[in-house]
């Protein structure tokens, strides 16, 4: 969903950062990697200090990391795999950290285990949710469906994480978490099928008489 704004930070907000890092020969893996640092540290540092708001803006001034990285490697015409193979796992890595201080605010800070599973639950679910697309895609099926993207559930937490913490209004982001998990679950669940749909054709017998 979240991907048609793409373009616009690529193209228009992100580029002059974008430019200054090439021009200053910075491999797109150094950003990759202090993004993910960037957003593993505003995660579990300041989210179970109860430090919500502050703990977003951190996470969100590294998180753009995740378009400077791929527009440079285009950019300085970069075609190997092992930059889209790491991306995708430090991504992995920062979504685990952002739900993983969610689960350690509820523990620590709000003492509160409904919200402490819920947590867990978006976690495991996204990881799920981003796995089941990529042993598709290396299976040669298209698994790119659903409606809670890597993009969405970002935005879906951080958005409300922020507004929630910041003005007192915890409800906020709880009812954020109860939507990305059920949503990342629906996501997963419609992976599966259009997956399993794909490898029942590519199996199914062909009609037509036989051949002589």
């Amino acid at each position: 969903m979240l991907d048609r704004f793409k373009a616009f930070w690529q193209g228009k907000a992100l580029a002059p950062f974008i430019n200054l890092f090439v021009k200053l020969g910075i491999s797109p893996d150094v950003i990759t990697l202090v993004g993910t640092l960037g957003v593993a540290a505003g995660a579990l540092v300041f989210f179970p200090q109860g430090l919500l708001w502050q703990g977003v803006l951190v996470v969100t001034a590294f998180v753009f990391s995740d378009l400077i990285d791929g527009a440079m490697a285009r950019k300085v015409g970069r075609t190997d795999l092992f930059g889209a193979f790491l991306d995708s796992t430090l991504d992995r890595i920062a979504d685990a950290a952002l739900f993983g201080g969610m689960a350690l605010f509820f523990a620590w800070q709000a003492e509160d285990k409904l919200y402490l599973v819920l947590s867990l639950v978006c976690l495991a679910m996204g990881s799920v949710t981003s796995y089941a697309r990529s042993k598709g895609e290396q299976l040669g099926f298209n698994a790119k469906t659903g409606l809670a993207e890597r993009p969405d559930r970002l935005v879906g937490l951080l958005v409300p994480v922020f507004f929630g913490d910041l003005f007192g209004i915890p409800w906020l982001y709880e009812i954020a978490l109860w939507l990305i998990a059920a949503l990342s679950t629906i996501t997963v669940i419609q992976r599966i099928l259009l997956v399993r749909r794909q490898a029942l054709a590519a199996v199914a017998p062909t009609s037509g008489p036989e051949s002589a």
